[in-house]
């Protein structure tokens, strides 16, 4: 049994509904009227998943009920299911079946990776979107079985000649090449038009261009059904009427030239002061992700539909929907993480080679970082059988964020798993690898070796609780240095030892007498924090205890010999007292007393 799907079922044994748990590579099921429907309704299953990028389906869990009630059991025999699943599918599926028990409950796993073909039950093609299976149509199942064949469109012969190629087109491709950083690919911006698209990877021996090249450098429609190739929408709110709405046409280089000038035009720009006193210039959405997001959709969409790329802009965010679903193998839960797959190779060379895309397989890794060290959330990602849409959401920069991001190491600063997790860190306090998995897009232990890698690096910016340290899976936060280096950046802070202890004394007054589990309850903090917490006010003579038993929840206590008589005031009686507490400003570091020690860990 794989570690998800172990997971899964924990989570549904807890008190989960097993729907809720679904997703694109895992399905659950219970045993049909008969064997026949439940082999029918299983084949279909896994069909689906062998067709989009694979997957489990357990059987003999109900999806709708919650917790151990959900473990029905099945009746299947794995040999004959196996057997009949085969015969059901056309082409002929080959799954891997096992039987585990849980709760006491038989249940049957079968799985199958993603297929190098497109399979059928009864004729009717599906495929894994999410947590559900839709339809594929004739397009869709040619567009599958070309990206998994690998046959790059982009490379076959157009049969237009290179003559054909638009000046305009070129020298848009000679501006990209003259301001690239790499002296021999300058150095391309030289040559003659014919040697240029040769060097571009874009023409063929026979003097014609390629379907890449006849897309980028001419008008003609022959590649594509349509000569429009990018509609660019401005609107002044997300919901507001239309202020712009640009029809681009072929060619591919002057569309896409044209489009970033039109974004370009529309950012709202703020300053940002870092270290030394150096500034720079931050849009509302980072330019580095904005090209990156129209280029990746210029290069990745099927060509083979009709339509165009549609790119939506407001003031903080940009919507870019791209015809074509993902590439085979891909997802929107595995798009951060799933290594590089192009549909259109060729045309994605020459992309690369103009310098307006990052090498492949970092493009989507740069955006997911630059958006979150600029204080912004993730890309986020929608799919379907026919579209792809990435909405980049914006706003003002965190100058505090950028500021403390320059100080790290340029490995930690472009990592998306480093900035997702310091930008989880600066809204939620604490994290661990179950809370952070989804966000970088991997399982819990991936993502705990990702978080001890952070904690253990030399500019390593959070660490592990200190009551949490010896877990398999630690509760980590930021280090103080940090948060003193991150300043305004900070919105979740540890929570003042005076304002616990003020509240915990409260409550006494109010109750005359607590107990462990109150004071949990009103903080909101482990068990083990709420021992240390109590023992050393019974130390300090705040607490006493009124009970015989000294542990668990029996334990009460009472007013202590040196209760505070006023309000809001702690008498000065130890060495061990609490050093009242101060505000925590963008410079400051809090002062660390011994009372301190028993919120390690905690936060707001």
């Amino acid at each position: 049994m794989s570690e998800v799907v172990g997971t899964a079922l924990d989570v549904i044994a807890a008190g989960s509904r097993a729907c809720d748990v679904e997703s694109a590579t895992l399905d659950f099921k219970g045993d049909g009227r008969s064997a026949d429907d439940t082999v029918a309704n299983l084949a279909a299953a896994l069909a689906c998943f062998a067709n989009a990028q694979g997957g489990t389906v357990v059987v003999g869990v109900a999806d709708a009920v919650a917790g151990p009630a959900a473990f029905v059991g099945t009746r299947l025999d794995p040999d004959t299911t196996k057997h009949q699943v085969f015969e059901r599918t056309d082409p002929h599926l080959v799954v891997a079946v096992e039987v585990v028990e849980v709760l006491g409950v038989r249940l049957l796993l079968a799985s199958t990776p993603a297929s190098s073909t497109v399979h059928s039950v009864s004729g009717r093609h599906t495929e894994r979107l999410g947590p559900s299976c839709h339809p594929m149509s004739a397009e869709r199942i040619t567009q599958v079985m070309l990206d998994r064949r690998s046959q790059d469109w982009s490379a076959l012969d157009s049969g237009i000649g290179t003559a054909q190629a638009d000046a305009v087109a070129l020298a848009h491709a000679r501006s990209y090449l003259a301001d690239h950083p790499s002296p021999r690919s300058a150095a391309l911006a030289r040559l003659a038009d014919t040697d240029l698209l040769r060097a571009l990877g874009v023409s063929t021996s026979s003097g014609t261009l390629t379907n890449a090249g006849a897309l980028l450098f001419t008008t003609s429609t022959a590649p594509m059904t349509s000569v429009e190739q990018i509609a660019y929408v401005y609107r002044r709110s997300v919901s507001g009427s239309l202020v712009a709405n640009e029809q681009l046409p072929a060619p591919l280089m002057t569309a896409l030239h044209r489009t970033l000038e039109l974004i370009d035009a529309r950012l709202d720009r703020t300053s940002v002061n870092l270290a030394g006193g150096r500034q720079i210039q931050v849009g509302d959405v980072p330019e580095a992700v904005i090209r990156e997001a129209v280029v990746n959709a210029v290069m990745h969409r099927d060509y083979r539909s009709p339509d165009r790329i549609v790119i939506d802009h407001s003031p903080g965010r940009l919507t870019v929907t791209s015809p074509g679903g993902f590439v085979s193998g891909v997802s929107t839960d595995t798009v951060l993480t799933t290594s590089s797959r192009v549909r259109n190779a060729q045309l994605a060379g020459a992309i690369r080679s103009l310098g307006l895309a990052e090498t492949a397989g970092t493009g989507v890794d740069r955006m997911f970082a630059e958006m979150a060290r600029t204080g912004y959330q993730p890309p986020a990602y929608a799919a379907g059988p026919s579209h792809v849409t990435l909405t980049l959401v914006g706003g003002t920069p965190n100058g505090a964020l950028l500021r403390f991001v320059t100080t790290l190491a340029v490995e930690t600063r472009d990592n998306p798993d480093a900035m997702l997790t310091l930008r989880a860190l600066l809204d939620a306090g604490k994290v661990t690898a179950a809370t952070m998995a989804n966000a970088v897009q991997r399982s819990v232990d991936e993502t705990e070796q990702v978080l001890a890698r952070l904690a253990a690096a030399p500019d390593g910016f959070a660490e592990p609780t200190r009551e949490s340290q010896r877990w398999v899976h630690p509760e980590y936060r930021l280090r103080q240095t940090a948060i003193a280096a991150l300043g305004s950046a900070v919105t979740s802070r540890r929570r003042s030892a005076e304002e616990s202890e003020h509240r915990i004394l409260d409550l006494l007054r109010e109750s005359q007498e607590i107990t462990p589990g109150m004071v949990r309850v009103m903080l909101g903090v482990q068990p083990a924090t709420v021992s240390r917490l109590l023992a050393a006010m019974v130390d300090r003579g705040l607490l006493a205890r009124t009970s015989q038993a000294t542990r668990g929840s029996g334990v009460t206590y009472g007013p202590g010999p040196n209760l505070p008589r006023r309000e809001g005031r702690v008498r000065e009686t130890t060495r061990h007292d609490a050093v009242p507490s101060r505000d925590i400003t963008n410079e400051e570091q809090p002062e660390h007393t011994p009372f301190d020690d028993a919120f390690d860990g905690d936060h707001e």
